[in-house]
């Protein structure tokens, strides 16, 4: 089992001079990311689906044990709202599964003010492509009931746990992988508190010991506080393995 955590994204121009080096040509900011965390959530997917050989440089650029989380497209979450899900799923699957080892979780981010539809979800759920892992981010507060929580445990569908406001989304967990979204405040900025990481860092070890693994993205990139946020959570939790 392994807890790993990261961002979302790398390639923010605002990063420069807080977490690379200001003379670190672009095309090298992945390398040095990649030194400091091993993992990160693709999120320029959910906009538009890359192109099978961007998957590909992706999986030759990441070194040994590197994951990539995968955000698929709004087409199908928003757009077709998970309906008819069989021909958008096997081309984002054409094309991710070229990450070979490197390819983590899948999530499906869905929108706000679309209320539950279980028959529908139950139905996404059925074709999800055997063999990965898949999770569900719920964007509106009707989809966080039991019934659709049960159904996902059915289908060993992880619960994605995420801070965005103004949900009070539960730690609920559905599947053998916790998956932690970080959004901070409303413009994707904000910087969590120590005390705050110190309570996380505890939930996450307690999911760890259960033998969960656990993936932890900060999506707070405005001022940089995401990678600053991902290195102490990462400290907090080292600390509390050499402790035990």
């Amino acid at each position: 089992m392994t807890i790993r955590i990261g961002t979302s994204g790398w390639v923010y121009s605002h990063w420069r001079g807080v977490f690379y080096p200001n003379e670190l040509r672009q095309r090298d900011w992945f390398a040095y990311y990649a030194r400091v965390f091993d993992t990160v959530e693709i999120n320029n997917s959910f906009y538009r689906l890359p192109n099978a050989a961007t998957f590909d440089a992706w999986r030759e650029q990441a070194p040994p044990d590197f994951v990539y989380s995968v955000k698929a497209s709004r087409f199908l979450t928003h757009l077709r709202k998970l309906k008819d899900p069989e021909e958008p799923l096997h081309k984002l699957f054409e094309r991710a599964r070229r990450l070979a080892e490197t390819l983590g979780p899948v999530l499906y981010q869905l929108p706000p003010h679309w209320h539950v539809d279980l028959p529908r979800l139950e139905h996404f759920l059925s074709v999800l492509p055997r063999g990965y892992t898949h999770l569900i981010e719920f964007r509106d507060e009707s989809w966080l009931i039991e019934e659709v929580f049960q159904l996902m445990e059915r289908h060993g569908v992880a619960h994605c746990i995420h801070d965005m406001v103004p949900l009070k989304v539960p730690n609920r967990v559905t599947a053998p992988t916790v998956y932690i979204r970080f959004h901070g405040d409303v413009r994707h900025g904000g910087d969590y508190s120590l005390s705050t990481l110190r309570a996380w860092a505890g939930h996450i070890d307690a999911w760890h010991s259960q033998g969960r693994d656990v993936f932890v993205y900060f999506n707070n990139d405005v001022g940089g506080y995401a990678v600053q946020n991902a290195m102490t959570l990462g400290g907090l939790l080292a600390q509390n393995q050499r402790s035990r």
